[in-house]
């Protein structure tokens, strides 16, 4: 049976970890609830592990607990996780940030700690949370609403959700590209080495046999010389094309082109069309249950789109919105986002339940974004291999009909 390690706090507010034997996730939060814990954590542990663990969890509760390094954005995602849990146990406010503060690292625990403090001085939470960079002005404002409507813990907990979704949804896109990019790196590479080492190797054996070459043959091993003696111009020059891209990637009229072409290109104008309706519909749809106004909440949600051409078809809608009209019906006039999202949430606003029709959206072309991805993968890779393969091989063919033609000059 797996072993777990676990954090949890009991009914008084007190930190204890410990392991136990169960065979699920979940049959140890029931195991730990009777037993009157709330689960902080759960993780799954090897026997190796568990053993080392069940050890250590031996040791006083007081001692420092040590926890891997981790970016801003995952130690927000753990914060708030850990903050809905305590909350919705009951525990006080200060004892929650008191308890996440011991269990942070030392980034974490000063960030915890300026809150804290914050939060004794008499500001809200939402105020507190605004002097840190760490927190959006979505998150901000979700904790802002949940305060005012008395649901605080329900908005930590939606946070949450948000967070681990958008997570998830990153790493799909993530780790759908990096068998591309170490494609395309290897075949970088593997050019590279021919023209740079294997190519200029059969100079010397063309040269002595003085014939003349094939046409493809001088070019390839004109390459290859080049490649050997100018290796550093051409990483100078690949260099320097490195920052002409990304200088053209700050500037925002060639960002504003390039955002409208993605649309209209196939395949990936579909998938930046999915990631964006995700973003935004899950962002909105978060805002609006916690009790956000749709005016201000369409402003926040509008920052986590990042095409340009998208982005003004939220202003549009935003001042529409202003002037008494409805979402959808300003968005299926441009026409950018697509249809089956605008008139679900067009349904959503004449049932009253836009928010809920969100989040529906959100979910469904999160399942786009994977099956869109898949699709574009079948189709990158072959092409990657298949270039790949055939200028490899028009570089032995090259080389082949070099010594074909100096043999039968020979003969």
């Amino acid at each position: 049976m797996p072993h777990f390690k676990y954090r949890a706090i009991d009914r008084a507010g007190k930190l204890s970890d410990g392991v136990v034997e169960q065979p699920s996730i979940e049959r140890v939060a029931d195991h730990l609830a009777r037993e009157g814990l709330t689960a902080v954590s759960i993780q799954p542990l090897g026997k190796s592990a568990a053993k080392a663990s069940a050890g250590a969890s031996r040791a006083p509760a007081g001692g420092k607990v040590r926890r891997r390094r981790i970016n801003d954005r995952d130690r927000v995602l753990h914060f708030t996780r850990e903050m809905a849990v305590m909350l919705t146990s009951g525990l006080p406010l200060d004892r929650s940030l008191s308890i996440l503060e011991e269990l942070a690292d030392d980034h974490g625990r000063a960030m915890i700690n300026s809150i804290r403090t914050s939060v004794r001085k008499g500001r809200t939470l939402a105020d507190s949370f605004a002097e840190r960079p760490e927190f959006t002005p979505f998150y901000i404002n979700m904790i802002k609403a949940g305060e005012a409507s008395g649901s605080l813990e329900a908005s930590m907990q939606r946070m949450a959700e948000y967070l681990e979704r958008s997570k998830a949804l990153r790493q799909m896109i993530v780790s759908a590209l990096t068998y591309p990019t170490i494609l395309f790196s290897v075949a970088i590479l593997s050019l590279v080495f021919l023209l740079a080492y294997v190519v200029p190797s059969f100079s010397d054996l063309f040269s002595d046999m003085g014939a003349q070459l094939p046409a493809p043959t001088r070019f390839v091993m004109g390459l290859g010389d080049f490649m050997a003696k100018w290796w550093w111009l051409v990483l100078a020059m690949m260099g320097g094309i490195y920052w002409m891209i990304g200088r053209l990637w700050r500037d925002e009229a060639v960002r504003v082109k390039l955002d409208r072409r993605a649309l209209q290109w196939p395949l990936i104008g579909e998938l930046v069309k999915n990631v964006e309706t995700t973003r935004f519909s899950r962002t909105l749809g978060v805002l609006l249950q916690g009790g956000v106004s749709l005016v201000n909440a369409l402003t926040i949600a509008r920052e986590t789109v990042s095409n340009r051409t998208l982005r003004s078809e939220l202003d549009v809608a935003g001042a529409a919105l202003r002037e008494g009209r409805s979402l959808s019906a300003v968005l299926l006039e441009g026409n950018r986002f697509p249809n089956l999202a605008l008139h679900m949430i067009q349904v959503g606003e004449e049932t009253g339940r836009l928010e809920e029709m969100l989040l529906k959206v959100a979910t469904i072309y999160e399942d786009e974004v994977g099956s869109v991805t898949k699709r574009l993968l079948a189709l990158l890779e072959p092409v990657l291999i298949l270039s790949l393969g055939v200028l490899i091989a028009a570089i032995i063919m090259s080389i082949l009909l070099g010594i074909l033609g100096v043999n039968e000059l020979v003969g």
